[in-house]
């Protein structure tokens, strides 16, 4: 199958977004914020069929749209439920509605630009098999900018994360890290969207770190085994599409639930 171009652009790219995704979904699920990482991927939605609406680039527009909603999401309080629980709810009911919201504006822009229905579905659910080598490009330039960034960011958000109060006392600033973190998110559900899509963001952003934290492995473990597992269902959904010619993004989304199951199993097996 590496004998086709398409083929060899599709490894490169899913390869780069897997990458990325196992690390920052790791901070992701470690602080709690996976509701907030899957309305990024919809309001990038918005993004991207408004910006093919001016006649931009939907990864340009997709990659704007979820930064600014990042900046809003990261400076917005998180709220914590065992001291304010009708503080943190609210939160999350906002986020749905402007989840759906997002979603349905997004239909509307590709309505009124009268775009085939093939259009919406690859934007969905994702088309790994069409990318060309500009948009390969732009994944290796979006996904060493979020590398250096998180590489930069990352021991004081561990610390932030795991001891927030901590970490305010000891000074550090909590709201411009949570900024920067998810402008970070941002960027890695606009790289993600262009192989799982939009609907099946989730599937290499929280899968593999949900599966790597659910087995209580230490931060360093963690990360690299959550990048590992990403490359795997990445490279794995790829191959067993090729042969199955069932959709990549069915076997992505499925290898991660069934490991997060596997390993929930596991810590769940007497010793």
């Amino acid at each position: 199958m590496l004998h086709y171009e398409f083929m060899r652009n599709a490894f490169l790219a899913s390869g780069c977004v897997a990458i990325l995704c196992g690390f920052v979904g790791w901070f992701l699920v470690l602080r709690g914020q996976s509701f907030a990482g899957h309305a990024l991927s919809h309001i990038g939605f918005a993004g991207a069929t408004g910006a093919a609406l001016i006649g931009l680039s939907p990864l340009s527009g997709m990659a704007l749209a979820a930064i600014l909603a990042g900046v809003v999401l990261g400076w917005e309080p998180t709220g914590d439920l065992r001291k304010d629980p009708a503080g943190a709810g609210h939160r999350d009911s906002v986020i749905g509605l402007v989840l759906a919201a997002s979603l349905g504006l997004g239909l509307v822009f590709l309505q009124w630009q009268h775009a085939p229905v093939s259009s919406a579905t690859a934007l969905l659910f994702g088309n790994i098999l069409g990318i060309d080598h500009a948009t390969l490009g732009m994944l290796f330039l979006l996904t060493g900018l979020c590398l250096v960034g998180l590489g930069a960011l990352a021991r004081p958000l561990l610390f932030a994360s795991l001891d927030p109060d901590l970490a305010a006392a000891r000074g550090l600033p909590l709201r411009t890290m949570a900024c920067a973190f998810m402008v970070l998110v941002a960027l890695a559900t606009a790289v993600c969207s262009e192989t799982t899509g939009i609907l099946l963001v989730f599937s290499l952003l929280v899968g593999p770190a949900a599966t790597t934290i659910r087995l209580g492995l230490a931060p360093l473990a963690g990360l690299l085994g959550s990048a590992v597992l990403a490359l795997a269902l990445a490279w794995g959904g790829l191959a067993l599409s090729w042969y199955t010619d069932a959709p990549v993004s069915f076997w992505i989304s499925a290898g991660a639930a069934l490991c997060y199951l596997a390993a929930r199993g596991y810590r769940a097996a007497p010793a």
